[in-house]
């Protein structure tokens, strides 16, 4: 993670929203892949219930190709509105309490390594922490993701995101937005675990190799490394041991990616160290070249977006990093 001296002078809503910003950033340019997942475990899930012939979907760029050539491009998109009120509220807990809950373990004038079992205990707290809050906007999520596997001619229960919310409370209950509340504790805080706590590590083992100094590649490893054992560790708990074996390579590619933006996103914005800086890393100008890079598929759909909550975010951190004046 960043610089544990430069993360004690912001203040947790500057951790949070820095966190959230990250964790939203690297979910719009990978839901595409997300979605494609969600048709999978569906597909997999049906086939077995009706004993179903041909699969309409092989692999995960199959699935992603089919999507996009039948429903259109957009169509690969579905969900990313609650995708962004999950990662806005989980992404945001998650990481922001993660430093915060392992200072609390070792003591806050704790000098040294944290050892592995503490990060992974911190972040399996967190872990299960922010979903508990998030679990709405998971559930809205996949549902929408979900609406893709319908025939064609049936009615679509949810409009959007907001009508999604209120259909599940208004024929659901209130009770009805926490479905599933029980296996998702404990698979987002596994693999929050996986994620957040091997980050930590390998990225403090690469530093203590001679040459290596706190740069974007070290964060590129880190992230890489994260997203390994975030496959290794989480994936079976999300799609099953055999079938988890089967697609390591296009799980890898999703989870990899995702931490790869994610953490590099992050550090960029622990190494703020004045609102020039702040300011610098929001501009749309960086946000192209990060796109230019990353080549995520579909990423260049959504700047506009981007470029909107640009206008947002830029006042809102400002105002919440005690280094801008």
């Amino acid at each position: 993670m960043a610089d544990p001296k430069a993360n004690s002078e912001i203040s947790f809503a500057g951790t949070f929203a820095s966190s959230a910003f990250a964790a939203c950033f690297a979910e719009l340019c990978t839901i595409p892949l997300d979605t494609a997942k969600v048709r999978l475990q569906l597909q997999k899930k049906a086939n077995t219930e009706e004993e179903a012939g041909v699969p309409k979907y092989r692999g995960m760029l199959d699935t992603v190709a089919t999507i996009a050539r039948e429903e259109g491009l957009i169509a690969l998109w579905k969900g990313v509105i609650p995708g962004l009120h999950r990662q806005f509220l989980y992404g945001g807990l998650r990481i922001g309490l993660y430093e915060p809950v392992k200072a609390f373990f070792v003591g806050s004038e704790y000098v040294g390594d944290v050892s592995l079992f503490q990060k992974i205990l911190a972040a399996l707290i967190t872990g299960a922490l922010a979903i508990a809050v998030a679990n709405p906007t998971d559930l809205v999520k996949v549902r929408l993701q979900a609406e893709g596997n319908l025939l064609p001619g049936l009615p679509r229960r949810y409009s959007g995101a907001l009508n999604a919310y209120y259909t599940i409370m208004k024929q659901e209950g209130l009770a009805g937005l926490w479905t599933g509340i029980g296996p998702n504790i404990a698979r987002n805080a596994i693999i929050n675990a996986a994620e957040l706590a091997s980050y930590d590590q390998v990225k403090e083992t690469i530093l203590k190799i001679p040459g290596f100094t706190d740069t974007v590649f070290t964060h590129l490893l880190a992230g890489l490394g994260a997203g390994f054992f975030a496959v290794c560790i989480g994936s079976p708990v999300d799609v099953g041991p055999f079938a988890f074996y089967k697609g390591f390579l296009p799980n890898f590619g999703r989870l990899g990616i995702w931490n790869v933006i994610m953490f590099l996103t992050l550090e960029q914005y622990g190494k703020c160290g004045s609102c020039d800086d702040l300011v610098s890393l929001l501009r749309p100008s960086i946000l192209v070249s990060i796109l230019a890079h990353v080549k995520c598929a579909g990423s260049y759909i959504w700047f506009s977006v981007l470029q909107s909550a640009n206008e947002i975010c830029c006042p809102v951190l400002m105002s919440i990093y005690p280094t801008c004046s």
